[in-house]
């Protein structure tokens, strides 16, 4: 065997075994430097993420209880038709194409209704809402004020004296932010004990929102604040929106971030000795509360941040669930044709609803035929013969596949009660539905309302999955809790108590270590 090399001092065969051994301590020193500098970046991204959002997050949570029972002041669909007068079409001079045919402009939904005692067609055209009057054919706009008034008269006869001109709106107010496209609006005060205010829109002369002083005040408390929807803010709709999508992702990592570090420093074996007594967290005082609250409920918060960052789609990582042009148009057999509703057919289709007392109608069209709709029934506005309360089934599974073309039908349910994606705690969305699920590759599931011959939601294997990301997570509505109330409450409200006080007792910790960091900076300075 070869001599080693002189001055080498390694016996033959052991150079492998005494570079291990040298490198042993290196190796270990590496390890603990990277363990270190793991735990101090979680420590000091969930202390400093803490000190910045811990008042952001006990507004949320109170906020968020509040929501459960108040939201934005508006007017429902049921109040804005309570107010309307009775629809009557004998003044009538001009057809819904008549009008259009002036204005040169596509539409994709037309309602007939009244302006104090005028008919009034309204159309919805490229995302904005327009109207003109059906006597004298002209268009909606700077409404005298004496016009705008007496509407509201109407709506609130025993305060018709103290009725009063409050503003018109060029821009939106807190309270009609997301009623944008019917600026500009009237404000007109009531006068009342409640400090009633109506908005009319000047371009459809239709009521949008009602607020009341104490549906104002309760919105402030929720809404406004959950949201962070104050109107100078929320005016600059793309910060608004990048703005909530990095404070709520700042959120989940805080949650994330503490999550990780409560779990780590926590003992079930209580191997602390905090004043000679064994306990299983190393804190005391505040920061032992924000321990063990943070255990309890920090799950739960970080699955409240994460749903409310996806309750702004970032990054449209999902569909959406309204159905795509083509398909509400292999519905309807194409764009709604008003060349073919005569006034005479008009006025027969509504006196076909008399008896369901409508005050206003929709025109819509199914299969290339268009239809009268008011009242919950459908009447034929070129065959007014025809009426009926909802659409066959035949004809609706026809209207599915054609939806679809060449795609495989997997199953067709007609729904009588709501499903896990089509829901609505208050009941107003219609049923009976149809539910057709396809085999194409986005396992697309398509919702068919035969009230209105219309495909009314759309569903897709993301958008389910965000369905259950989002409002599962956020509003807590999964069907075996959502609809048993007061259970829901007793849960929703329990849960945001943990985390207000996972919050609050943040508060001390983080004055005492920025205090302690202002009198180092001082003295620096």
């Amino acid at each position: 065997m070869a001599a080693p090399p002189a001055g080498s001092g390694r016996p033959p065969g052991r150079e492998p075994q005494d570079v291990l051994i040298a490198s042993a301590p290196e190796a270990a020193r590496v390890r603990a430097g990277a363990a270190f500098l793991w735990r101090r970046a979680l420590i000091y991204t969930h202390r400093w993420l803490g000190i910045a959002g811990c008042i952001l997050f006990v507004l949320w949570f109170v906020s968020g209880v509040v929501m459960m029972y108040a939201r934005m002041p508006d007017l429902s669909s049921a109040d804005r038709r309570a107010l309307m007068p009775s629809l009557d079409l004998t003044t009538a001079t001009a057809t819904p194409a008549d009008v259009l045919w002036m204005a040169g402009a596509p539409v994709q939904s037309v309602r007939v209704g009244m302006f104090g005692r005028r008919p009034v067609y309204r159309f919805a055209a490229r995302g904005r809402w327009t109207a003109a009057f059906a006597d004298d054919r002209q268009w909606l706009g700077d409404l005298p004020r004496e016009w705008v008034l007496d509407e509201v008269r109407r709506f609130v006869p025993a305060h018709s004296p103290t009725v009063q001109y409050d503003a018109l709106l060029t821009e939106p107010d807190q309270w009609t932010i997301e009623s944008r496209s019917l600026l500009p609006m009237h404000r007109v005060a009531v006068g009342d004990e409640a400090d009633t205010y109506f908005y009319l829109s000047d371009r459809t002369g239709e009521p949008v929102v009602k607020t009341t002083r104490r549906t104002r005040r309760w919105a402030y408390a929720g809404a406004v604040v959950h949201w962070i929807y104050f109107t100078p803010f929320r005016r600059n709709g793309e910060l608004w929106a990048q703005s909530i999508i990095w404070a709520s992702a700042a959120g989940s990592l805080l949650c994330l971030s503490g999550l990780v570090w409560g779990v780590w420093r926590y003992s079930p074996l209580s191997r602390y000795r905090l004043k000679r007594v064994a306990s299983h967290t190393p804190y005391a005082g505040w920061m032992s509360w924000h321990h063990y609250a943070g255990l309890l409920f920090g799950f739960t918060t970080f699955t409240w941040m994460f749903s409310g960052l996806l309750s702004m789609d970032p990054w449209n990582w999902h569909p959406g669930t309204a159905p795509t042009r083509t398909q509400r148009e292999a519905v309807s057999g194409g764009p709604l044709d008003l060349d073919r509703v005569t006034l005479a057919h008009l006025r027969t289709a509504v006196a076909a609803l008399q008896s369901a007392a409508p005050k206003e109608i929709e025109l819509v069209q199914f299969m290339g035929e268009p239809f009268a709709l008011g009242g919950g029934r459908l009447v034929s506005a070129v065959n007014p013969e025809r009426a009926f309360g909802a659409i066959g089934q035949e004809e609706m599974l026809g209207a599915a596949r054609a939806a679809m073309p060449g795609v495989e039908v997997e199953d067709a349910v007609w729904l009588s009660r709501y499903d896990a994606y089509y829901y609505d705690r208050t009941g107003e969305r219609p049923l009976p539905v149809l539910r057709v699920r396809y085999a194409d590759a986005t396992r697309t599931w398509l919702y068919l309302d035969p009230g209105r011959g219309a495909i009314v939601r759309k569903e897709e294997r993301l958008s389910r999955l965000n369905r259950w990301l989002y409002h599962g997570f956020h509003s807590f509505d999964f069907p075996f809790l959502y609809y048993r109330r007061p259970l829901w409450d007793i849960v929703v409200v329990a849960l945001s108590i943990g985390g207000l006080v996972s919050s609050v007792t943040a508060f001390e910790p983080a004055w005492r270590r920025l205090r302690r960091h202002g009198r180092r900076l001082l003295r620096r300075a």
